[in-house]
């Protein structure tokens, strides 16, 4: 029994409640009843459409400016809040999700096409929970099913309010936060040491197979340094491998070829 299933057992022995969005908050709109010359030279925040659908959590330091008269009657995010887009092309990115997770300090808006979701108990719900419960794939599968459309999907307010979410005690999603802002974290490293390695890999691509370069060292001989790939590589088996295709494009080409080490004996 892992960690999550023992707190479950211990405070709610008799399963995780359940209850319809409607029961637990409410909805509003974005800004509306605004022109393209008010995103011009605005001053105020609001939230973009795709802020929402690109972010887990709302990214509240944008540029992104609205113009807002003194006594103008506009919808405010709030900490806790959850942003939904309302349409999509397709049905399957209807109502893509964001949480604001950070205190705010001055009125920050939201877009005309997305809406808002607040909940009535402030407290029932960490932010840094529904971030990740809303774009849980059996969540996101009942808010797919309340869009309509044909060229265009739209989601229906009065079927979301439909959609059934869990309500685990705080201390269960306390540790269910962090488990998953750990994976989280990591998932970013590895996207970006793979974006590393893919510009390495283009810099030997393009300069290993560049035939001026080639020929410039070894006089039209096709020569692959194997000692700087094998960096990139972990196991004897990528090695043996690499070596054996190189071997075949090289004979392919009609060319020569020979290792870092073959030339250092030469």
């Amino acid at each position: 029994m892992n960690a999550i299933q023992e707190l479950l057992k211990t405070h709610c022995p008799n399963g995780v409640e359940y209850k319809p969005l409607g029961e637990l908050g409410v909805t509003y709109n974005g800004l509306n009843g605004k022109k393209k010359d008010d995103f011009e030279n605005g001053n105020a925040k609001y939230i973009s459409y795709l802020n929402v659908f690109n972010n887990l959590s709302v990214k509240i330091n944008g540029n992104d400016l609205v113009k807002i008269s003194p006594n103008e009657k506009q919808n405010t995010i709030k900490f806790g809040d959850i942003l939904f887009t309302t349409s999509s092309e397709t049905y399957e990115e209807c109502g893509m999700s964001s949480v604001v997770t950070s205190q705010l300090t001055e009125s920050i808006y939201l877009n005309s096409f997305c809406f808002g979701f607040r909940f009535y108990d402030e407290t029932l719900f960490l932010p840094g929970f529904t971030k990740y419960l809303f774009r849980n794939e059996q969540v996101r599968k009942q808010i797919i099913k309340t869009a309509n459309g044909v060229t265009r999907f739209n989601i229906s307010k009065e079927k979301f309010l439909q959609i059934q979410i869990p309500i685990p005690p705080l201390i269960v999603q306390e540790k269910i936060v962090s488990i998953l802002d750990t994976f989280t974290e990591l998932e970013a490293e590895l996207e970006a040491e793979l974006e590393a390695r893919k510009k390495q890999y283009a810099y030997y691509r393009e300069k290993l197979l560049s035939f001026d370069y080639l020929d410039s060292i070894t006089g039209g001989a096709l020569v692959i340094w194997l000692w700087e790939i094998f960096l990139l590589l972990g196991t004897d088996t990528h090695q043996a491998r690499l070596k054996k295709n190189i071997g075949k494009m090289a004979l392919s080409l009609g060319l020569e070829w020979t290792t870092f080490g073959q030339m250092a004996e030469s």
